[in-house]
């Protein structure tokens, strides 16, 4: 990580006009900006999710993210690299996760942005808890995120 990068793991809510704002101030020979924001989603029209629970181990996720980040520096030129991810029960419709790259081309800032959140799915120690009328349930890893971050280390 340099200084530029963020990453924090917080309960409130997040302000996309604040992190754009900071990105702008960084801009330098900025061509593009990704933003990418993960919603909790109701899911299921049989039984839907009324809200979904994170848990986390501070040290061993903030340091999981921060290796992200250094990881998707070494891949691309990248001018800004912001991930906030939430903790706590959450509504459907809330904000989870945050993840913004600035980069001088569009191409690298796409894909440094999409090798964070395929990764931070299956990389990030986050633990998701489903709230639904039937009662709640933790949510096992998905196979399609597994495939989707395997990817980045097959090219």
């Amino acid at each position: 990580m340099v200084e530029h990068d963020l990453v924090q793991v917080q309960q409130e809510d997040f302000s996309l006009a604040e992190h754009y704002a900071r990105l702008e101030q960084l801009a330098g020979n900025t061509g593009a900006v990704v933003f990418f924001i993960g919603k909790v989603r109701a899911e299921s029209e049989v039984d839907p999710v009324q809200a979904l629970e994170l848990e986390h181990y501070p040290a061993m996720t903030e340091k999981s993210l921060s290796r992200l980040v250094a990881e998707a520096r070494e891949r691309w030129s990248l001018d800004a690299i912001t991930i906030v991810h939430r903790v706590g029960k959450l509504a459907v419709g809330a904000q989870i996760v945050l993840v913004a790259v600035s980069s001088r081309h569009r191409d690298e800032a796409f894909l440094a942005a999409r090798f964070l959140m395929d990764n931070l799915k299956t990389r990030a120690p986050f633990w998701k808890k489903e709230h639904r009328a039937s009662g709640a349930r933790w949510v096992a890893a998905r196979e399609q995120d597994d495939v989707a971050a395997a990817q980045w280390f097959s090219q």
